[in-house]
């Protein structure tokens, strides 16, 4: 599916030059995503302040003055990101009503560099999900197939790339949530180190395990965004520092000779799909036969992975959504006699299925007695899945495998069974724990439906795996 938009550097450099008006983009992609409305990728549009902000950067070139690496570029948020111009709900009733009184350091960084934020995408509330089934909006639909999900709980801003409604868009990704419908959708997802993007105005879920990452078109037009809104941030004191060699790539990438990549083997078993199997042994032999050396890696906690993280995250939901009272913003219960019938009549009508059975995952395993059985157990075991990849990447230097074990499943298929639900998370949830960046990338397609390839480096390693997730598109097209 050929795109209308050229890179984003490319957009910028024109708009810069004056061979193109923002406005002109921002025009765009507000008709595109008028046209394809039927997807329901989109929860809302923020077009008034996209236009001021088009008609501002095409004055200032007029005056010759310096506007940005990212002059005019429209691109969409997530829907859990504070943005100017509409509100931020995180696609649940209970922020129904909220307009942010600041925005997203991510936000701002990128609007600091042009850039221009036309909508906000839909998500699973709170994105607690991993199909946009779970928002409380509507259910975006596959770009390839309206019958199936875009995967989650980025779903909308997988599907908004690739329907071209914008350049790029932001996501999350705690467990998976960007790569996951990167993969079902057939767009390029990328989940950072963790800290090396400020979580700072974004709704948070799970904070140990949240990052914040773009989804694009291509693995050059991520790591340009990358090198932009990657930075230490006095406002979230988990940020780290950047690479000081920056993200983007350029044109002189090193050979794939001498690079050593390991397969993990526990993700090529059993319940892989024989479609999905077949297309990424497949992308492990072009990348062989480019001079990549690559051996069979295991990591014998990885099995545990995905209880450890429904143990731990759920926990962290639990503390996290504590702030959503019906006190201070968003949906309340105006016949409420005394405080806790407001608080049970806000949280039982605006927190949807999922979230209550996140809330009470969480706080059960986090309470009296069960604190040790549960909790300490999985915090215990995430230390050991930390150092087994740490130990991997003494003898490798990127591991590889798909991202989810199928295609995209149809839309409703999971929906009253939060265990298969849950195992579509199965082969991300591991990079979210050790904190470690990974990447999913098209690697073709079973019928009409798109597999995601995953690559994985060390901690910090985030320019050595973009610049080789550029050398295996390369393979891939």
């Amino acid at each position: 599916m050929a795109s209308q938009w050229l890179g984003v550097n490319e957009l910028a450099a024109n708009v810069q030059t004056g061979k193109t008006k923002a406005v002109e983009l921002v025009e765009q992609a507000l008709a595109t995503i008028a046209e394809k409305a039927e997807y329901n990728a989109i929860i809302v549009t923020t077009e008034d302040r996209a236009r001021e902000r088009a008609n501002a950067i095409d004055a200032s070139v007029a005056k010759g003055e310096t506007v940005g690496r990212l002059a005019g570029v429209p691109f969409i948020a997530k829907d859990n990101f504070l943005v100017f111009g509409a509100e931020t709900t995180a696609a649940s009733n209970i922020l129904k009503g909220f307009t942010a009184p600041y925005q997203s350091s991510v936000i701002e960084k990128l609007e600091a560099e042009g850039a221009i934020c036309v909508a906000k995408a839909n998500l699973d509330a709170f994105a607690h999900g991993a199909s946009t089934e779970n928002s409380d909006v509507f259910t975006t639909k596959n770009p390839h197939d309206t019958t199936r999900v875009p995967g989650g709980s980025s779903g909308g801003s997988a599907a908004a790339v690739v329907l071209d409604m914008a350049p790029f868009a932001l996501g999350t990704d705690t467990g998976g949530s960007i790569r996951q419908p990167a993969s079902f959708s057939g767009c390029v997802g990328y989940k950072p180190t963790y800290g090396l993007v400020s979580r700072s105005g974004v709704v948070a879920m799970a904070s140990s395990t949240d990052v914040i990452g773009p989804l694009t078109r291509t693995v050059e037009d991520a790591a340009y965004i990358m090198n932009i809104i990657a930075d230490r941030d006095e406002l979230d004191s988990t940020t780290i520092e950047r690479d000081p060699a920056g993200y983007a790539l350029g044109a002189n990438n090193t050979s794939l000779k001498g690079q050593k990549i390991g397969i993990i083997k526990e993700y090529m078993g059993e319940g892989l799909s024989p479609a999905v199997k077949a297309i990424i042994e497949n992308s492990v032999a072009k990348l062989k036969s480019a001079g990549a050396e690559i051996v069979e890696v295991s990591l014998p906690s990885l099995p545990m992975a995905l209880a450890v993280y429904y143990i731990i995250c759920p926990a962290e939901v639990s503390s996290n959504l504590g702030r959503y009272d019906g006190q201070r913003y968003g949906h309340t219960n105006p016949d409420a006699k005394d405080l806790d019938e407001s608080y049970m009549g806000a949280r039982g009508t605006g927190f949807g299925k999922e979230a209550k059975r996140r809330i009470m995952i969480g706080t059960y395993v986090l309470s009296s007695g069960y604190y040790d059985a549960y909790y300490k157990q999985a915090q215990t075991v995430r230390t050991k899945l930390i150092q087994e990849f740490e130990e991997a990447f003494k003898d490798v230097d990127f591991l590889l495998g798909p991202v989810a074990p199928t295609t995209a499943f149809k839309i409703g298929e999971n929906a009253n069974d939060p265990l298969q639900m849950y195992l579509s998370d199965v082969m991300t949830v591991a990079a979210n724990l050790v904190g470690t960046p990974a990447i999913s990338l098209p690697a073709g397609k079973s019928g009409e439906l798109p597999v995601g390839l995953q690559l994985m480096a060390p901690q910090r390693a985030d320019r050595a795996l973009l610049t080789l997730a550029k050398q295996t598109e390369e393979l891939l097209v």
